[in-house]
């Protein structure tokens, strides 16, 4: 893992793109922002709940005063009823790097990021009907009869106490005839390799980020979050992609007037909590070699 004393602007060469990794919270948009305005470049949302246009105050997407300072692509540029996905953004972000602006991209979601670095496989989406067809297979059958029906490649690489993997690979096998591992072997290469890059991870200690996510989730409700939920109550569905955003279902019940507004707060920030643990996870397993930023860094 490489660590900095203190991040100096000056060592990150000006024409490479910056990837900016990081918790909910931690401050990433304020260090992409920095850096295109001391440097320039447009800043790129690399968050997968960013990218709806129902839920700004909710996400915690840039202000519209932080938008006026600096160019922002790919913030709430999708309807929240989008099954939008890891290859969407990829190719979205390929056009982007191919243009004559320089990228600082910045986000929460580790996995555009391992994408977007290192490849990603080009499966194609799993028919409805064999997802209903591998359910029914393992209520009747159990998961054991699953794992049975997988390609022996696939049963070796994939974590077989995880039955959303296994499901996974079964899916994959039935929808292509072809092995998960199969397509992973053949992953093209990355668009934006690790070394043509400045990239950043921000490690926010639990007892450092604890009090952001509680104070951030009130300035939310206080910022229009409320209103938010009121926009999109009667079109709101637990359902759609965008409902994954923190806090909606939450709002919603209060909304409903079945949870008063301090059970919302407290509730969202224990799941936001829990969400910035799962990310801080990943970022340490995933970016060992990317340069991991303290608060004091910064």
């Amino acid at each position: 893992m490489t660590q900095t004393a203190a991040l100096d602007l000056k060592q990150i060469d000006p024409t490479q793109p910056v990837l900016i990794a990081g918790p909910t919270a931690s401050g990433k948009s304020a260090l992409a922002l920095r850096i295109a305005q001391e440097q320039g470049g447009v800043i790129v949302n690399g968050d997968a709940i960013q990218v709806y246009d129902d839920w700004r105050v909710l996400t915690a997407r840039p202000s519209v005063e932080d938008e006026a300072l600096a160019p922002h692509l790919l913030y709430g540029h999708v309807p929240g009823t989008f099954a939008y996905s890891t290859g969407h953004w990829l190719r979205e972000v390929a056009e982007l790097l191919n243009g004559p602006d320089r990228l600082i991209i910045v986000g929460g979601t580790g996995l555009y990021f391992t994408a977007l670095t290192q490849g990603l496989a080009d499966i194609p989406a799993t028919p409805p009907e064999i997802r209903t067809k591998g359910e029914q297979l393992v209520a009747e059958r159990g998961l054991a009869q699953m794992i049975s029906e997988l390609d022996q490649a696939s049963a070796d690489r994939i974590d077989l106490q995880n039955p959303m993997r296994i499901a996974r690979a079964w899916e994959v096998l039935q929808a292509t005839g072809r092995g998960i591992a199969d397509w992973q072997d053949s992953t093209p290469p990355p668009l934006l390799p690790e070394s043509d890059a400045a990239c950043f991870v921000l490690d926010a200690p639990k007892d450092w980020l604890t009090p952001r996510i509680e104070k951030r989730f009130r300035l939310m409700i206080d910022g229009g979050a409320l209103d938010e939920a009121k926009a999109n109550f009667d079109t709101w569905s637990p359902t759609l992609p965008s409902a994954k955003a923190i806090g909606a279902a939450e709002l919603m019940s209060h909304l409903r007037g079945e949870m008063d507004i301090d059970t919302v707060i407290e509730r969202s920030s224990i799941l936001t909590r829990q969400f910035a643990k799962r990310q801080r996870t990943w970022f340490r397993a995933r970016m060992k070699d990317w340069t991991h930023l303290t608060p004091d860094d910064m």
